[in-house]
């Protein structure tokens, strides 16, 4: 009798820690002092205490390391991440929200399935994309090639509400 190797269960989740890069801006209207968006993100970053901490300045601008977040890949989703990786180039979604001031933007949640990334568009969240790096674009495509099954589609029959009747079309 062989021993054959077992094998490894197959992870449902992939977490990776990101700490995501917000601009901060002088506004250029009347209505609004700062404008706030995400530029990029730092893959493997430890949590951020205090919560902005400035990694660069310019003139009337600057670079802060605002939150770090969690990228959660779910086998369910890998449709999202496969059209994600066909866009050129690929792209995090970084989801924002008004702070406890009002006035600030804080990060919310990042994903990298770009059907989320449309889902959270709808309503009062701010959502930006900023480029994937090449390592999670590494992670994400590996993901997808070890959980990705195609579903096919089926249409379906819609059912009749009511019975035909003589002379009715």
């Amino acid at each position: 009798m062989t021993d054959k190797p077992v094998p490894q269960a197959l992870e449902r989740i992939e977490t990776m820690p990101l700490g995501i890069v917000v601009e901060r801006r002088r506004g250029v209207t009347a209505w609004a002092d700062w404008s706030w968006r995400p530029v990029s993100v730092i893959p493997g970053a430890g949590p951020v205490e205090p919560s902005g901490r400035l990694l660069m300045e310019g003139d009337g601008w600057s670079h802060s390391h605002a939150a770090t977040l969690t990228l959660e890949l779910f086998r369910t989703d890998t449709e999202g991440y496969r059209l994600n990786l066909s866009q050129d180039p690929p792209r995090l979604w970084v989801v924002m929200r008004p702070g406890g001031d009002g006035e600030e933007l804080v990060p919310f949640t990042v994903t990298a399935s770009a059907h989320e990334g449309e889902g959270y568009q709808i309503g009062a969240d701010v959502v930006e994309t900023v480029p994937m790096p090449a390592e999670l674009i590494a992670l994400v495509r590996d993901f997808v090639e070890q959980h990705h099954v195609d579903v096919p589609f089926h249409k379906r029959e819609r059912k009749r509400h009511f019975e035909k009747e003589e002379g009715r079309r």
